[in-house]
């Protein structure tokens, strides 16, 4: 037992390996990727540290050839989804009764094996399986999700150090316990770094997690279970059920011991789970957290006095990479008519150099969608928009599942400005454009505040100072991310936390420290050194 007051290192944000010719990261990700194309995983189901094999698998495809199999995984049936709760209630006392430092050590430790022994291997996997190129995967599995560690590490003894003043003859003090049952924790296909966040920022505050991965993205989860293993996370502390969301959430959802959600996906399945929470109210010990992020309808919105050139960039990199397939990619885009001609110009060259293909080739920038139903759901829009009077397909549009789930950047030019894809959610390589009457700037900002449900991220391009903050003022309510002449996407752990309202979530902002505090119970305590002796007070003496 030792008597120091430790601090822990200050944290830092993984620098982006570039992954040029000739580089050695670049030819340890070649080879990487090589052994695992000619591997064949079996990725278990993992309750209480132990690998569960239920001989009810499925494969693991790369969705750029989905002819090509990467290996098999498990499915949880309802016995093992028992285990996994039983499992995490068991390590419970012993995991919350360790001293913050010491799990602290673990992630941090974790952090390290990412970002420095399994770089290549996570990026590889986090390639093949959920089809990213080899930026797209260095910025998420290896740097995001090291930085969601180191930081929230770090605002975990923050919020500890938290403390209540005392008064004179008294000492006031908060516990911040972790809560009171298990957290289910569901993570989505498209941010390695996102599933790995959601399994341990409620670790880290002394909780432990029944984690169902996506089954488009069990390769990287699971090996994100081995790192985890390797850094010295106790047994039960995270148990790894791949399965049916139906069938885990049926069980889960309706245990006494659930204490919380913390959750990315969409929105239709985090109102589902809102909704069962809410059917089993009087069956909890707790009432449960809930935290999510769902999706949005994200905007940049051009001023007539913008760059034409840097907008259309941000465009180009908002709505293209990784196919569209972030919760925050830009997909619609407010244009004045005055700069109409300049920008489509501009998007247009760029779009054309875009070259399209498997992840294996650096040089391609746009790759597969993640499955078959993503594609037909994505090319159901684009064909509805072919044959609308509404819309026009202006660029792109072509897409092709024979081999890989390829779509080309496809841009749309609304007619309408309530039309379909500038409302919906689309998830995919998709923008499309409204073009509005310079003079009709505030009827268009109504537009935009009023056309779509979400509210997670947006971006605004324009060089007048008193228009900046005309439209960050009337745009309030529209983004929990707010972007001044730069892309909606890539928030940073520690420099942008994430989250958004309305439909696209709780906002309880990913990589900040009020993400930390959901998993937390606080426990006042107040200690009087020298207590009364008499009920009496001074006001009853008459004389």
């Amino acid at each position: 037992m030792t008597n120091s007051v430790y601090t822990l290192p200050a944290p830092y944000n993984e620098p982006v390996k570039d992954y040029a010719p000739g580089s050695p990261e670049r030819a340890a990700l070649k080879a990487e990727l090589t052994r695992q194309l000619n591997d064949s995983v079996e990725v278990p189901v993992i309750i209480n540290g132990q690998a569960v094999r239920t001989g009810n698998v499925r494969e693991i495809v790369c969705p750029h050839d989905h002819s090509r199999a990467l290996g098999t995984f498990h499915m949880a049936g309802e016995d093992e989804i028992h285990a996994a709760i039983d499992a995490a209630m068991a390590a419970k006392p012993f995991w919350e009764a360790m001293d913050w430092q010491e799990r602290a050590a673990i992630f941090l430790k974790a952090a390290d094996l990412m970002s420095q022994k399994y770089t290549a291997k996570i990026n590889a996997a986090t390639m093949l399986g959920q089809s990213k190129n080899a930026f797209q995967a260095e910025i998420d599995s290896t740097c995001e999700l090291a930085d969601f560690l180191r930081f929230n590490v770090k605002f975990m003894e923050e919020i500890y150090t938290g403390q209540p003043r005392s008064g004179r003859g008294i000492w006031n003090r908060t516990e911040y316990r972790p809560l009171e049952g298990f957290i289910f924790a569901l993570s989505p296909f498209n941010f390695t770094a996102i599933a790995g966040n959601l399994s341990s920022a409620p670790a880290m505050m002394g909780n432990t997690v029944v984690w169902k991965p996506a089954s488009t993205a069990v390769l990287s989860g699971y090996f994100i279970m081995e790192i985890f293993k390797e850094a010295g996370l106790p047994d039960g502390v995270i148990n790894f059920i791949p399965g049916r969301g139906s069938q885990i959430g049926r069980i889960l959802l309706s245990h006494r011991d659930l204490a919380g959600i913390h959750f990315t996906g969409s929105t239709g399945v985090f109102q589902t789970l809102w909704q069962k929470t809410g059917e089993h109210i009087d069956t909890y010990t707790s009432y449960p957290r809930i935290v999510g992020e769902t999706g949005g309808k994200d905007y940049i919105f051009v001023h007539p006095s913008a760059d034409v050139t840097q907008a259309a960039t941000a465009a180009v990199r908002g709505a293209f990479e990784y196919q569209g397939q972030k919760c925050s990619a830009c997909s619609r885009l407010y244009l004045p008519k005055s700069l109409w001609p300049a920008f489509e110009e501009r998007l247009g060259e760029q779009i054309k150099e875009i070259k399209m293909g498997p992840v294996t080739d650096f040089s391609n920038f746009v790759n597969a969608v993640i499955d078959e139903k993503a594609f037909d759901t994505i090319a159901g829009y684009i064909e509805r928009a072919e044959n609308s009077e509404d819309a026009e397909v202006i660029i792109g549009g072509e897409r092709d599942k024979s081999r890989g789930y390829y779509i080309q950047p496809t841009v749309i030019l609304a007619k309408e400005p309530d039309y379909e894809t500038m409302a919906e959610e689309i998830f995919g390589p998709v923008l499309t454009i409204f073009v509005y009457p310079d003079d009709d700037l505030e009827a268009t900002l109504d537009l935009l505040d009023s056309t779509s449900a979400y509210a997670l991220t947006g971006a605004i391009f324009a060089r007048d100072r008193g228009v900046v903050n005309h439209l960050m003022a009337r745009l309030t309510h529209t983004a929990g991310n707010f972007y001044i002449n730069d892309k909606p996407t890539g928030a940073v752990v520690g420099q942008q936390p994430f989250g958004g309202s309305r439909k696209s979530g709780t906002n309880d902002k990913a990589g900040s420290p009020l993400n930390l505090l959901r998993w937390t119970s606080p426990r006042t305590i107040k200690e009087t050194f020298v207590p009364p002796e008499d009920f009496r007070y001074p006001f009853m003496d008459e004389s």
